[in-house]
């Protein structure tokens, strides 16, 4: 048969001899979204993905991406009774509540649409009243539930929406299944059984569509406390099945193994996605005082390997070598066809299988694991996980019986799913998920907001209490941003100083002397900081400064030891938006900044502060609070430099710089080699401060410039030959821990400040 000509050309244009094999790229004919929009992976190539994305509140149907065959020809190519199209999404029917009510009865239920739920008389209503269709294909609130005191020794469980269960009794050894309606799917415990203890095991089910995902704040739920729960060195405070978190005893050890999908169906904004939230992990738990050993490989067909656990264990390698691997891998010339899932689970039971060797049982037996994979589950090659996660188990678990029973040593390990990509396998990846503290299983949409989810490991009561924990990203609630910002005002007979400070113990807050004057008292003084109305108990200035001392020599004002410390007249309470920053020359900053062994102030010092180092400070703002200065201290051979400029400023009349400027300043401003900013009235008193791993650390206290450029605050750069001049915190740590050290008190806990 003769071909046409159309078709030759197209053929000559569209298709390559590949060994021996004709491949043809793709067009992008009828391949548009109604109301959305698509992205290639690889353009038109052959095993390119052609990726479906709609508008927040709408998923695509009736695929959510197609792959570019060898033979030109797109997988699940549209009809034309079915063109692609942005659907609404809808959640699942909420007309499952036993012995109740579901108003307004409906067909369906899409995003925004309200019910509300009211019991029958005789029971009582728990869970949400109300709740409303939500974008991600869920219900917001609790699962609704009508019940009655019936003695049982469990409460009932519950049905989820679109969810069917079998089981109505709550007894003893009670079981209850579920099941989803239609084309929903399970995540969550299938079988659940009361317990003596009144608790149900597993974790409540939920009905998904094969669009729903879960958000960062409910992953923050589950899998943040969980992490959390090993990173506190607490031994847990209940043993309910519910309540149980990863825990780590103080003599014990954290092994954690993480693992990455590069293969073709995995999008390359994902795997940079999930790289770049692995490192973000890695830096936040690095704030806690446990150091976890670290397993992180990417894979596809074959194991990529970043660091091996061994060399942790051993330690050959250090925790900035990681995340300097992490930041540095790349997909290029990596076999990204195929993918076997398989091989990574067995790479890591190799790992625990060696550990084990090398430490013994009894030692092995203090050891908890925690795997984390992100992954789509479109497993090609090496067959199924489950076997593998069978015998990690056994090998953890330590007990030939757990099939049977609740295995005692439960809590020893997680594994953890992230699902990524446009096409998700969960009736694959479901039953790889192990832990009994929470759900493991997660459908994300966009992991860049893990980072937020990350955060929250830090929120509860065993180590909010940290100095310089803080949260790094954008918030609504700038506080949690500068949780240690303070606002000071001094109100004494018609004089009024507005200044900011630090909080540094839950008690005691630092700022700059010259916000005082010696007629002001305590009761002139209100700080900005818990409850807006900050009451004082009493403030000190150091010994030595004097604004006076040096008026003989050409100074009028004289700054040098610009420092003081408010007591309050309570502790604050110390939550997400009110925490101590660190400070220099203390056990806690050591600990924070990773320093081993006997420490000393010189250590610290040389690590946060270099020649050129970038510093931030705070300044009022009107629309935000509070909003960021960024300088850069200008030490060594620069100094000199910097601080000549103080003799341009008004009321100095020496030729030498360096009266007006003694060794305990630090020196920022101008424009070269960087434009700095410029501190404002207002600033003054104000933590000149550095981030370091996720904690902040105070360097310094505003305290003068040579210009006056701004008032009342605000973001504004500095002039070539303008200067500020701050307080290095190094350099009054005397009189710091004169107060906040002194053990001969029983108002406060003293700080633990290092012996040099």
């Amino acid at each position: 048969m003769q071909l046409s000509v159309h078709w030759v050309v197209c053929a000559a244009l569209l298709c390559v001899l590949m060994g021996g094999e004709v491949w043809c790229d793709c067009t992008e004919d009828n391949m548009q979204i109604e109301g959305g929009h698509y992205t290639l992976t690889k353009g038109l190539n052959a095993s390119s993905m052609l990726v479906y994305h709609c508008p927040e509140g709408f998923y695509p149907y009736p695929s959510k991406m197609r792959v570019c065959q060898l033979s030109g020809r797109w997988s699940k190519e549209p009809i034309s009774s079915q063109l692609q199209t942005c659907r609404m999404v809808e959640c699942p029917n909420p007309f499952v509540l036993m012995h109740g009510s579901v108003t307004p009865p409906q067909e369906k239920y899409f995003v925004d649409n309200e019910t509300e739920y009211e019991c029958y008389s005789g029971y009582m209503m728990r869970g949400s009243a109300r709740r409303v269709c939500l974008p991600n294909g869920k219900w917001s609130g609790s699962t609704p539930i009508c019940s009655r005191d019936s003695g049982a020794d469990c409460a009932d469980p519950g049905i989820p929406a679109g969810a069917i269960r079998s089981g109505n009794s709550f007894g003893l050894d009670d079981k209850v299944k579920y099941s989803c309606t239609g084309n929903l799917f399970l995540v969550g415990s299938i079988e659940r059984v009361c317990l003596e203890n009144g608790q149900w095991t597993g974790t409540e089910p939920a009905c998904y569509y094969g669009y729903t995902y879960d958000t960062p704040l409910e992953v923050s739920e589950a899998f943040g406390s969980a992490i959390k729960g090993s990173l506190t060195t607490l031994e847990p405070t209940d043993d309910t099945q519910e309540g149980r978190k990863i825990r780590i005893s103080k003599s014990g050890t954290l092994n954690i193994y993480i693992g990455v999908d590069i293969s073709e169906s995995i999008e390359e904004r994902y795997f940079n996605d999930a790289r770049d939230t692995v490192t973000k992990l890695i830096s936040k738990i690095s704030s806690f005082p446990i150091s976890p050993n670290y397993e992180v490989v990417f894979f596809s067909s074959a194991v990529y390997e970043v660091v091996n656990i061994l060399d942790f264990v051993d330690g050959k390698v250090q925790l900035n070598i990681l995340k300097r691997e992490l930041e540095n891998f790349k997909i290029e010339n990596r076999n990204t066809a195929g993918t076997d899932l398989n091989l990574v689970f067995m790479t890591f039971l190799e790992r625990m299988a060696l550990i084990k060797q090398r430490k013994g049982d009894e030692a092995f037996k203090e050891h908890r694991h925690v795997i984390i994979l992100f992954t789509d589950g479109a497993y090609n090659m090496g067959g199924s996980p489950e076997s593998t996660v069978e015998k990690i188990k056994n090998m953890v678990y330590m007990d030939p019986n757990y099939r049977q029973k609740e295995p005692a040593r439960a809590e020893y390990l997680d594994i953890y799913i992230f699902a990524i990509g446009a096409e998700l396998f969960d009736d694959d990846l479901k039953p790889l998920v192990v832990g009994t503290g929470g759900n493991h299983y997660f459908r994300m949409k966009d992991i860049k907001k893990l980072q937020k989810t990350f955060d929250e490991i830090i929120d509860e009561d065993e180590v909010k209490g940290l100095c310089g924990l803080h949260k790094d990203y954008d918030t609504t609630e700038k506080r949690e941003n500068y949780p240690w910002a303070a606002l000071i005002v001094v109100q004494n007979e018609g004089r009024v100083m507005k200044c900011m400070g630090s909080l540094v113990t839950p008690m005691f807050v630092l700022t700059a002397a010259h916000c005082f004057t010696f007629e002001d008292l305590p009761k002139h003084v209100t700080i900005d900081i818990d409850d807006g109305q900050g009451r004082i108990k009493n403030f000190f200035l150091h010994s030595k400064y004097n604004i006076s001392a040096k008026v003989n020599e050409g100074v009028k004002e004289f700054y040098d030891y610009d420092v003081a410390l408010i007591q309050l007249t309570e502790f604050v309470k110390i939550s997400t938006l009110v925490r101590p920053i660190c400070l220099p020359c203390t056990q806690e900053t050591s600990d924070a900044l990773k320093l081993v062994g006997e420490s000393t102030c010189a250590e610290q010092e040389q690590l946060l502060l270099k020649n050129m180092e970038k510093l931030t400070f705070l300044t009022r703002s009107r629309a935000k609070w509070v909003d960021e200065k960024h300088v850069h201290a200008k030490l060594g051979d620069k100094r000199d430099e910097c601080i000549k400029h103080a003799l341009d400023a008004a009321g100095i009349t020496t030729t030498k710089p360096e009266v007006p400027v003694t060794e305990n300043f630090l020196c920022t401003g101008g424009r070269t080699p960087f434009r700095d900013h410029i501190a404002c009235t207002g600033d003054s008193g104000g933590a000149v401060f550095k981030n370091y791993e996720h904690r902040t650390v105070q360097i310094g206290i505003v305290s003068w410039g040579s210009q006056n450029l701004c008032k009342g605050g605000g973001v504004v750069d500095s002039q070539e030959n303008s200067r500020d001049f701050h307080i290095n915190v190094y350099r009054v740590v005397p009189f710091l821990k004169s107060i906040l050290g002194n053990d001969d008190q029983d108002d406060y806990a003293p700080l633990e400040f290092l012996k040099s």
